[in-house]
């Protein structure tokens, strides 16, 4: 793969994903930022949308933090050099990013959180850090010197009284300058530190890691929230103790077979996981429609020939079930289909849009058209042809 510098996705995943990083030259040879400096201003002013300028100097303090949405004037308060702005989510805002994010579907889709996008004038800069998930630094304008280190970062190797975690002490073992086209992959935990020489813009393709804790807390609140208020600890067989303080071993193997229980749960974990990963980053974009469509009035336009799109505010996800079915994720929800829709589910899941023909062939599955429907009025797809 040109993308991956003529190793193949099995060769990268073997030899370098989540173990080390990888530097490639042209990766997107005829790749641009397909938006300009002044638009990625435009978005960082508008409400729902995550961004930030980061100042390493002529700030109130150093690497003074700026939280988004900003006034227009702010940009022009600016100073020449030394400072960065951050746009969060960009692929859902300027619809050629797909183009990028179709290169890396020999990954798992729920694993991609979204495409940050990053201008910074002459010596603008975030500082060295270390992120904790898997990133893809693609050059889009100018042109960014990135220095990184392999080695472990100590807990206290960082600048108190900063709302960043900026390294205080850093050594490089590479150090590049890239490019329009080339392209950097940082596994976690690799300590890395970017420069502009030159008005520059990146675009960081960064993917999903739940910490451990994340995911223990939000499964526990998923069952807690189907769990009714009488199920509770019990000891029927409870024995008279000769010390009334003692927690005894029978009553912690009580508690603990309740967990177990939970934890055993297959089909239950599978069912939260599915809803979690595909939860948006942003609620605001959540658009029910405003009014329901009728199943007769879908099922005419999905006969008809028309390109259907996915929103790009949504996240989609399917996993297979052991009765031959499978569950579609959408946007934080679940449907259980049967194994004849489950081909749908792949087709809506893997695809970030679709002709109908390619849906023909199962409208007249008892559930499918009911299914598109509740998809469309949530506004997770449309035809090509309408606003999003």
């Amino acid at each position: 793969m040109q993308l991956l510098g003529g190793l193949s996705a099995e060769e990268f995943l073997r030899d370098h994903w989540q173990k080390r990083p990888l530097l490639v030259r042209q990766a997107l040879p005829d790749f641009g930022s397909p938006l300009s400096p002044d638009e990625l201003a435009g978005l960082a002013c508008e409400d729902g949308i995550e961004s930030r300028i980061i100042l390493e100097r002529d700030g109130q303090v150093p690497w003074q933090l700026e939280n988004g949405p900003f006034e227009e004037q702010r940009f022009a308060t600016l100073p020449q050099t030394h400072w960065t702005l951050l746009v969060q989510e960009v692929d859902q805002y300027v619809p050629a990013l797909e183009s990028v994010l179709e290169q890396f579907e020999f990954l798992p889709a729920w694993r991609i959180d979204d495409v940050m996008a990053s201008y910074a004038p002459e010596y603008g800069s975030v500082g060295p850090h270390v992120d904790q998930y898997d990133v893809f630094l693609i050059q889009g304008l100018g042109h960014r010197r990135w220095q990184i280190s392999t080695d472990p970062v100590e807990p206290h190797n960082f600048l108190p009284h900063t709302a960043l975690r900026i390294m205080r002490e850093f050594t490089p073992q590479s150090d590049w300058v890239l490019e329009p086209g080339d392209m950097l992959y940082l596994p976690p935990g690799v300590a890395h530190y970017g420069v502009a020489l030159d008005d520059c813009m990146t675009f960081s393709v960064g993917f999903r890691a739940p910490s451990h804790a994340d995911i223990l807390v939000g499964f526990a609140e998923h069952v807690a929230a189907q769990l009714g208020d009488d199920l509770r600890y019990a000891d029927p067989d409870l024995s008279a103790l000769e010390h009334a303080g003692e927690i005894d071993a029978r009553a912690a193997a009580r508690v603990r077979t309740i967990i177990e229980r939970y934890l055993a749960d297959e089909g239950r974990i599978n069912e939260w996981f599915g809803r979690y990963v595909t939860e948006p980053r942003s609620v605001e974009h959540q658009t029910r429609r405003a009014e329901a469509v009728s199943i007769e009035h879908l099922a005419q336009r999905l006969a008809a020939n028309s390109w259907v799109q996915r929103s790009p505010h949504s996240r989609y996800a399917y996993s297979l079930t052991a009765d031959g079915g499978c569950t579609l994720f959408v946007d934080g929800s679940s449907w259980a289909l049967s194994s004849e829709l489950c081909q749908v589910a792949a087709l809506l899941a893997n695809q970030r849009g679709w002709h109908t023909q390619h849906l023909a062939a199962y409208l007249s599955v008892p559930g499918c058209v009911g299914l598109l429907s509740e998809l469309y009025d949530l506004g997770a797809w449309r035809f090509a042809d309408e606003d999003d």
